[in-house]
């Protein structure tokens, strides 16, 4: 019986149930839509975080660079002879450590023990500053004038020669700026080697912790046309390329990697590093980590994923915000305000079956069977409103993977060292240019559509359903018999 009325009285009145459903699924519509733009908003920023940590990455530790002292600037200088053979080229590399104050690599195994870490691993980051070129040397050329006048001693008339004055010469140099970092063989799954795949040759082996090898990242190996199994030099050492390595989701922020004893030779940093990458045994324990680092390895500045998330501008930021801030409280507003609606949608329906639900009790109907009634078909609209609303947001959520929006992160620095958190590819002297560059990501946006957003929005439909349900349930079940009577006319 419950069901042969339900189905006769949403067949009879199709108008009201559709207009209450396409209500309930605008706001669901909305709230999918909203949760799946802010779900892929969630993943373009762990894209940025992965493409500075490296995967499996929680916080870095480092330590700021001091003032410098005395008479050291700490700015490249280079010294080159002015040879009379303008023909030969000259060359010179400048290495200096980047991304902060150098650590002792005993430190590695310090933060490795602390409570609340999986693993910790140890990287050099350094910034070489090549110059070549070549010199001119001027040509010293006398003028001579003539005068016709008496002059000098003795009054003789001619000619005088004037000083002799240097022409042509100069210099021609170049000078190209690269990041290189120094890479724990044994340990290359934490670091900044992760975040990286080898599409060319291959990576180190745990057996080249001192060999003379290389792998290059992508653009900088197209850039300078290097190949798997050529060589290059840096201050004289000459290196073999084994591997070119391709960034997961952005252009890489390091151009060179080598073994990490390789880069402290190079660095004159001799059990030096720059940067801990460190893991978590849970991640929901990071803020706890990094209180106990900080305490107990003083002098060191630990920066997490949400450290480094704030620092995080551009249209990328702005966007999330937006999502956050006025897509959530707007979908809100338009699931309450559809909820509203549908009760009193309903609630006038029930007005307009005073006549019906009169002579149902006058029937012997109990108020509680009306109620389930009038709850019954409320649901059932709520149903198709949230089927509605799942369709709607699915359609938006694919349209905009579909398109793809552009949105720019670009990267500040947490004050730990030279940029992106104290890892390689910072700042750092002669690279300040490369590095403002290279600290600007496109990312495409996605709106991935969970199990999850699909069940809330289903709970949603039905609550919807009940809230409207209850209203005009309350309100028949007030009905006495005489009010049908009275209606008919």
């Amino acid at each position: 019986m419950f069901g042969i009325y339900l189905k006769r009285e949403l067949s009879r009145r199709k108008k009201a149930a559709l207009v209450i459903a396409l209500g309930l699924a605008l706001g669901i519509a909305l709230v999918i839509t909203v949760s799946s733009v802010s779900a892929g908003m969630q993943q373009a920023q762990d894209k940025v975080l992965k493409s500075l940590y490296g995967l499996g990455t929680d916080m870095t530790v480092t330590k700021a660079q001091t003032a410098p002292t005395g008479n050291s600037s700490g700015r490249p200088k280079f010294d080159f002879d002015a040879k009379s053979d303008s023909s030969k080229t000259q060359s010179s590399d400048r290495v200096m450590t980047q991304g902060g104050q150098s650590l002792k690599s005993s430190l590695v195994t310090e933060v490795a023990a602390q409570q609340g870490v999986s693993s910790a691993v140890g990287a050099l980051s350094l910034n070489v500053t090549k110059v070549d070129g070549s010199f001119t040397q001027g040509k010293a050329k006398s003028s001579t004038s003539g005068s016709g006048q008496q002059g000098g001693p003795g009054g003789q008339n001619g000619g005088s020669t004037g000083a002799p004055q240097v022409q042509g010469g100069g210099a021609s140099f170049d000078v190209n700026s690269y990041s290189v970092a120094g890479v724990d063989v044994a340990h290359q799954d934490l670091g900044p080697l992760a975040t990286s795949k080898i599409t060319t040759g291959r990576t180190f082996t745990a057996a080249q912790t001192g060999a003379k090898v290389a792998v290059l990242s992508k653009s900088y190996a197209k850039e300078n046309k290097y190949k798997v199994g050529e060589t290059f030099k840096i201050s004289g050492t000459k290196y073999t390329v084994i591997g070119i390595a391709t960034p997961d989701s952005s252009e890489s922020a390091t151009d060179v990697y080598l073994p990490l004893k390789q880069a402290q030779t190079l660095g004159d940093a001799k059990n030096k590093v720059t940067t801990i990458y460190v893991k978590a045994t849970d991640s929901k324990q990071i803020d706890t980590v990094k209180a106990a680092i900080q305490k107990n390895i003083s002098g060191t500045t630990v920066t997490t994923s949400a450290d480094l998330a704030d620092t995080v501008s551009g249209s990328l930021s702005t966007a999330s915000n937006l999502a956050t801030s006025v897509g959530k409280w707007l979908s809100v507003a338009v699931l309450v305000a559809a909820f509203l609606v549908a009760a009193l949608l309903t609630s006038s329906a029930v007005s307009r079956r005073v006549r019906e639900f009169g002579t149902l009790k006058a029937l012997g109907w109990p108020s509680r069977k009306v109620t389930r009634q009038v709850v019954g078909e409320s649901i059932v609209n709520g149903l198709l409103g949230g089927a509605l609303g799942i369709a709607l947001g699915l359609g938006a959520a694919y349209a905009v993977t579909a398109i793809s929006p552009k949105l720019t992160a670009e990267l500040g620095s947490t004050g730990g060292g030279g940029g992106m958190g104290g890892g390689p590819g910072g700042g750092g002297p002669g690279g300040q240019a490369a590095s403002a560059a290279k600290n600007t990501i496109d990312i495409a946006l996605t709106a991935p559509v969970s199990v999850t957003t699909i069940a809330l929005a289903a709970g949603l439909a039905i609550t919807g359903g009940l809230i409207a349900g209850a209203m005009g349930g309350w309100r028949a079940s007030r009905m006495r018999p005489a009010d049908a009577l009275r209606s008919v006319s």
